[in-house]
Formats: C-alpha cells, structure tokens, sequence
C-alpha cells in the first residue's frame, strides 16, 4: 500500500474503507468491482490504484485496517478483569454498535472474509486471521461461566450468541437498514432471554 493514503483526509480514508467493506461484504472478493466501489466511495479509479495498487491489495489493507480497529473498540468497551459472561457478553455488543456506527459494514466484512474461498487470497489473509481469532479467544476468556446452571456448554452457549447477532445484523444488511441503536437493542432484548433461562440466578 502506498503510504500517500494516509495523507488524505479522515473523511476521504473512510469512504474507501466503508466503500470497500460494502462491497467485498456484499459480493466477496471475486465478484466484487472495482468499479463499484469507487463509484460507493465517490473517488476515481486511478486512486484506488494508486494507493492500493489492486483489488487483493485494497482487501488485504482493509482487512488489516478492520481487525485493528475491532481490537481498539474490544480494548475500550470492554473492562480487562474477568466477569460474568452475560455481561462481557453486553460490553461485547456494545463495542458492535460504535463499530457499526463508524463502519457500517465493517463487521460484515469480517464475518465475509473468513468464508472467501479464494486460495491466494486466504494464504495471505491466514497470519491476520489467526491474530484475530486470537484476539476474540483472549476476550472470551476472561468471562467467567460460574453463572450458568449444571449440564450447560459455555462454548455451545457462545455460539448461539454470536449466531444470534450475526443473524441480526445480516437481517439489518438484507433489509438495507443498519442501525446501530436498534442492533444493541434487539441483541440485549437476546442475552436478557438467555440469561434468565441459562444461569442459576440473575
């Protein structure tokens, strides 16, 4: 990547991002044009290629651009010392929603990158995605799982919940409607359910 991007505005920066996370999130990264998203970021053809050099480069970079991101959201939302785990399980989704705010499609794009078929592509994406299911394994394990009642997985649980708010906001990107506010909303509306039916008391 040329490092001349980061002499362009905020603002700039942040429509190629958004622009490259919509669409690589809508179509992956075969179908996905170039011509599409410069034309979602309003910037010429000849930028993209002069900062990112290609399409792989653009999806590398802004893979790259999204996981850091999501750790300094995890890193602010969420406290370090351990907790019960429907309550990391909030500040997890609360951290989502200022995701989601800045970066629409920021979260879709991820969930998007880890099914690319792509074997080049997944060859050189394979070190950032290790580091990122590092990452959410190191903040799931400070929950502490004491809460629930005997016989029940914690990992089984994990997945219904992120189930749970994947398929929220894929309802929300389906319907071309992502809202930030109403994400968190209708997720907690979930983890209260789960909670009061899952631990021993709440």
């Amino acid at each position: 990547m040329n490092e001349r991007f980061y002499d362009l505005s905020r603002e700039k920066q942040d429509r190629f991002i958004n622009a490259a996370c919509k669409l690589f999130a809508e179509n992956g990264y075969k179908k996905a044009s170039t011509d599409d998203i410069v034309r979602e970021a309003g910037i010429s053809k000849g930028l993209l290629f002069h900062y990112f050099g290609s399409k792989e480069g653009l999806y590398l970079y802004v893979f790259e651009y999204s996981t850091r991101y999501v750790r300094m959201e995890y890193d602010r939302c969420i406290p370090v010392e351990g907790m019960p785990f429907f309550e990391l399980q909030r500040h997890i989704e609360k951290a989502k929603r200022e995701i989601i705010r800045y970066y629409p499609y920021m979260t879709l794009f991820i969930q998007r990158a880890f099914r690319e078929k792509d074997a080049g592509l997944v060859e050189k994406l394979a070190d950032k995605m290790d580091a990122y299911t590092e990452l959410l394994s190191k903040v799931y394990g400070r929950a502490d799982v004491s809460c629930f009642k005997p016989g029940i997985d914690p990992s089984a649980i994990l997945k219904l919940c992120l189930f749970t708010s994947d398929g929220i906001l894929g309802d929300q990107f389906m319907a071309a409607k992502l809202d930030p506010d109403a994400f968190l909303e209708e997720s907690l509306k979930y983890l209260s359910l789960l909670e009061h039916n899952l631990c021993i008391s709440v």
